[in-house]
């Protein structure tokens, strides 16, 4: 039997952490408070779930979703039907993209499973203009990540436990 890898199939990983990273997501954009018409570059897009709020709510010029899974490319495209979003697979630590190209770039619950954050960092300053800003956030795994276990908890109905 073939054994698939959550983290590469969409339609398996968007019940697990699309439901609340979709919240997460409404709440960081809404913070970065980035004028509109802006060239958004969002690193390690995964399933489309960041690119999708920056769509919705920050008016964009565009968005290029960048991720290592082809998978969660695929299911991300096919998902999103808008002509201002556009998805490439590729390495966060070697973006496929041009120097000095987006005004935004972005990543969401990605960099903890990136080998050497410091490079997809160093990448996505490399990605913005000056003036630019680079904006991420990752589960608080030294926390025991309390936060998702809240969610879990009360989106079950069983109270604040694990999942």
């Amino acid at each position: 039997m073939e054994r698939k890898d959550v983290w590469a199939a969409g339609d398996l990983y968007e019940p697990y952490v699309g439901r609340w990273s979709r919240l997460v997501a409404r709440e960081f954009v809404s913070w970065l408070s980035v004028p509109t018409n802006k060239d958004w570059l969002d690193v390690g897009c995964g399933t489309g779930a960041l690119t999708q709020v920056i769509l919705d709510t920050a008016t964009p010029h565009a968005v290029t979703g960048i991720d290592a899974s082809a998978g969660f490319i695929e299911y991300a495209k096919m998902r999103i039907d808008n002509p201002l979003a556009s998805f490439k697979v590729g390495d966060a630590r070697s973006l496929p993209i041009d120097t000095t190209s987006f005004d935004v770039a972005v990543s969401a619950l990605a960099l903890n499973f990136v080998p050497e954050p410091a490079e997809a960092i160093a990448e996505m300053t490399r990605a913005i203009r000056p003036g630019g800003m680079v904006a991420a956030y990752v589960s608080d795994y030294a926390k025991k990540m309390e936060l998702i276990r809240y969610f879990w908890g009360c989106s079950s109905g069983a109270g604040s436990g694990g999942y």
